[in-house]
């Protein structure tokens, strides 16, 4: 499968990562590409019907929302995880570009 990042705002916070977190969200990106929807636990988690994430584990907990569209995945926001629960805003952000790529 191919994966789109949806807008600049996603590289620019991939590329601003720590170097080793950073690797390892390019790792498990390309686990996505490779295993697509098949991609479960401990790599992705299923959010909402048509809202997954990449989760991915260390001194940065990042998380990063994507999506299945036209049989291509769209990486749509990211965001250091500080808490044990997502925080709403960082879930409606995700749903607001989910509905950009609708429109496309």
């Amino acid at each position: 499968m191919e994966t789109h990042i949806l807008d600049a705002s996603l590289e620019k916070f991939i590329k601003n990562l720590q170097k080793p977190t950073a690797a390892k969200v390019l790792r498990t990106i390309d686990l996505l590409e490779k295993f697509g929807q098949k991609l479960g636990a401990p790599h992705a988690k299923k959010i909402s019907p048509r809202l997954f994430e990449i989760r991915i584990p260390g001194k940065q907990e990042v998380r990063i929302f994507y999506s299945f569209h036209k049989s291509q995945i769209f990486l749509l926001h990211g965001f250091i995880k500080k808490s044990q629960k997502i925080p709403h805003r960082e879930i409606k952000i995700a749903l607001q570009k989910l509905k950009l790529l609708d429109r496309v």
